[in-house]
């Protein structure tokens, strides 16, 4: 049975491939990128979401397809549904999304994209599976070494509970999916074990460096702002801020474990990955 992967050289994308490895041959793995060429061990092929007059052919043979989301937020949504009409045609017989937490409930303003593609996966006729990922703990362990620097965490966050996990142990998960029975019309809310204020990250992060390094909680523009001053995109630098305030709110918050108790162990604490980083 041959599993496809799009987006298997990014950072999640290169983790399921790997997980996947140590469950199923090799050779049953394809991965579709588009630069072939960086793609070792496996077989690959060349895939671009825009370029739908290509992706049929690239598709066919493929049994299951892991459709990892774009990261071109605001194109997600036409580039999703190449793809879904593109495997229908070549005969993909199961894809396996990766959303968002809590995708119809959720006020962080990614969720729009990410339901028209589940909505468009139960038009298809296409068995699916959805895994709806929570906020991967490297979205906010990316900006340590600046706060480490700065000598302080900031963010938009407030007092809001954030249930992150590793894209390890998300990839993990997507791999346990993949080669598993049963698994057709699912839809998995995960997120990590473990969750967290900022200021408990900040804590965390003064107690392993040694340093006082405290949270300083930002209106919403003024954090945009002032990350669109150390070069970050517009688009960008008002996102982060954005879903900084939906995890006030309790967007990023989770408790029921499911990620955990499908890969069969605890996610990965948030000190580990503050150490990992440091």
């Amino acid at each position: 049975m041959k599993i496809g992967i799009t987006g298997a050289t990014g950072q999640l994308g290169t983790l399921v491939v790997e997980e996947l490895k140590k469950r199923t041959n090799a050779a049953n793995l394809v991965a579709l990128v588009r630069t072939p060429e960086k793609v070792e061990g496996i077989e690959a092929k060349a895939f671009d979401y825009e370029k739908p007059e290509n992706l049929v052919e690239a598709l066919k043979g493929i049994d299951s397809l892991l459709l990892i989301s774009s990261n071109e937020i605001g194109r997600r949504g036409i580039q999703h549904e190449n793809v879904i009409k593109s495997a229908k045609e070549a005969g993909v017989k199961w894809i396996v999304y990766t959303s968002i937490l809590k995708a119809d409930t959720t006020s962080i303003n990614l969720a729009g994209e990410h339901l028209i593609t589940e909505n468009l996966l139960k038009e298809s006729g296409i068995p699916f599976t959805i895994l709806r990922n929570g906020w991967y703990t490297e979205n906010y362990t990316a900006s340590i070494p600046g706060a480490v620097q700065a000598g302080a965490f900031i963010g938009s966050a407030g007092y809001g509970r954030i249930s992150s996990a590793t894209r390890q142990d998300f990839a993990e998960a997507a791999a346990v999916v993949l080669t598993s029975e049963n698994q057709s019309g699912k839809v998995y809310e995960l997120s990590g074990d473990e969750s967290y204020t900022l200021g408990d990250l900040a804590a965390e992060l003064s107690k392993q460096t040694g340093k006082d390094i405290p949270y300083q909680d930002l209106p919403e523009q003024e954090y945009s702002k002032i990350l669109k001053s150390i070069g970050l995109p517009e688009a960008l630098a008002d996102g982060l801020a954005s879903w900084d305030v939906s995890a006030s709110k309790g967007d990023l918050y989770d408790e029921r474990n499911t990620l955990s108790a499908l890969i069969g162990r605890k996610t990965t604490p948030l000190s580990t990955a503050i150490k990992a980083v440091l």
